[in-house]
């Protein structure tokens, strides 16, 4: 299968893959260490960004796929599951916003936005497989 992969596709799922392990490093490190009170003040902070930052790269990634990307249709099917999964990831947190401000809904973690995002993104590729026939790049 890996012979079958575009150049693009391999650099993304290098850097997908750099990314969740630094992501499950840093995460676990700031858990156990926040959580069994090892670190406190700049430190905890340094690592709960550090716990964040991987995210943000897959953002990265995911754009540099779209940038790097030759061949339109594939991009044009990757444009639309990104679109598919910010709408879906905004109308979401806009809704559950505010119902929490009216106190109607508990709290959630704003990172819980950014997992609904990158699930949008498999809802998108499966509506690019039923209207078009192709769900994505890869």
């Amino acid at each position: 299968m890996a012979e079958k992969m575009s150049p693009q596709i391999k650099r993304y799922l290098k850097r997908i893959a750099i990314l969740m392990v630094l992501y499950l490093i840093f995460l676990f490190s700031a858990d156990y260490l926040i959580d069994n009170e090892m670190v406190s003040g700049a430190p905890a902070y340094i690592l709960a960004l550090l716990a964040g930052l991987p995210v943000a790269g897959m953002f990265w990634a995911i754009g540099m796929l779209l940038i790097e990307e030759t061949d339109e249709f594939l991009r044009m099917l990757l444009v639309r599951q990104t679109l598919i999964a910010t709408g879906i990831a905004m109308a979401a947190a806009s809704i559950w916003g505010f119902l929490e401000n009216f106190g109607l809904a508990p709290h959630v973690d704003s990172y819980w936005w950014a997992i609904i995002w990158f699930g949008g993104l498999g809802v998108g590729a499966l509506v690019n497989k039923l209207t078009l026939g192709a769900a994505g790049p890869g």
